[in-house]
């Protein structure tokens, strides 16, 4: 029995020492061809080159070690060293990052690459250090926007009376409501048995993941309305952080800011090309009036500038 137990801990310890090499395992949700995985491969080996052969990332695809909030359960109890995981998730674990998830808080692309790469967005990687994590660099997931099966929407009154999913997040649950849809909260991985079985009559997400995720095969409307520009984040367990040296903390921060530049290249070439394919394969890309989304969602975004907690950081953002 006693022997069991500690086989099961060596599986699931976050990072852990084979010979003269330090291991980490990182989870994510995402397949192989994903621009994300493609990243999270070139840190691998940026670290395996910085370290002289010493440290190695273990890379798990797929949801192969659970959903985004399940990985970061196990970073809090160091049983898995690294995850990938979007700001919306981080909402019910560290509540600041609920800013992140306000629609239309950027003004355009360099203004979010600003304010991530500034004092702000190093804050809230820090912060996360109290709920047991700690945040290494930001991947570049774009701009979220409505997807349908039924029905093209073109302003959000056609949002009226369709269920749509959302991310499991309070505040994606409220964007999409004061949108004026019906918000339904489903788990990543389940988002394409409910299109198709007509659970839900839509979702929103980055084109790159509309594409890659195939549910431009059953929803045919993608409107490019560019709500939310919700970031990923490159996690690491806090005590699996601590449980390295100095020069190997450095050597891994070094490998996820190279492979946060790769990756922000990789997703525009990735999001080009996923309008191409869904294109290709009949879905209705519709580019509407992005100033109609903006003025409905707009009470929604002026309610959390005056919340006590994330007040100050939204102003923060909107006077950079």
């Amino acid at each position: 029995m006693k022997a069991a137990v500690l086989l099961v801990t060596a599986l699931l310890a976050g990072c852990g020492i084979s010979g003269d090499v330090t291991e980490i395992k990182l989870a994510h949700g995402h397949d192989t061809t994903h621009p994300v995985h493609a990243a999270m491969v070139f840190m691998a080996e940026r670290l395996a080159e910085k370290s002289g052969g010493t440290m190695r990332i273990d890379i798990y695809t797929s949801q192969q070690l659970g959903t985004e909030r399940e990985t970061l359960e196990l970073l809090q109890i160091g049983s898995l060293g690294m995850t990938k995981v979007s700001s919306s998730v981080l909402e019910g674990f560290a509540p600041p990052f609920r800013v992140l998830g306000l629609p239309y808080l950027f003004r355009d692309e360099d203004h979010r690459f600003a304010v991530l790469g500034g004092d702000v967005g190093r804050e809230l990687l820090e912060g996360l250090k109290r709920y047991r994590l700690l945040g290494l660099t930001y991947y570049d997931a774009g701009s979220r926007s409505f997807y349908t099966v039924r029905k093209p929407v073109h302003t959000p009154d056609d949002l009226a009376g369709l269920k749509l999913r959302t991310q499991e997040s309070p505040i994606a649950v409220q964007m999409v409501r004061t949108l004026g849809g019906a918000a339904t909260p489903i788990s990543y991985g389940e988002v394409f048995t409910a299109l198709q079985q007509g659970v839900v009559d839509g979702a929103e997400n980055n084109p790159p993941s509309f594409q890659t995720s195939r549910h431009y095969e059953v929803a045919k409307y993608y409107t490019l309305d560019e709500h939310t520009a919700v970031p990923d984040l490159l996690l690491i367990s806090l005590a699996v952080w601590d449980d390295l040296e100095p020069q190997q903390q450095q050597w891994l921060q070094e490998a996820a800011d190279e492979s946060a530049e790769l990756q922000q290249e990789l997703w525009r070439d990735a999001t080009e090309e996923a309008l191409e394919v869904v294109s290709e394969a009949g879905v209705e890309v519709i580019y509407p009036d992005k100033e109609a989304f903006l003025a409905k969602a707009a009470p929604l975004l002026e309610s959390f500038s005056r919340d006590p907690e994330v007040g100050p950081i939204v102003q923060r953002i909107l006077s950079q």
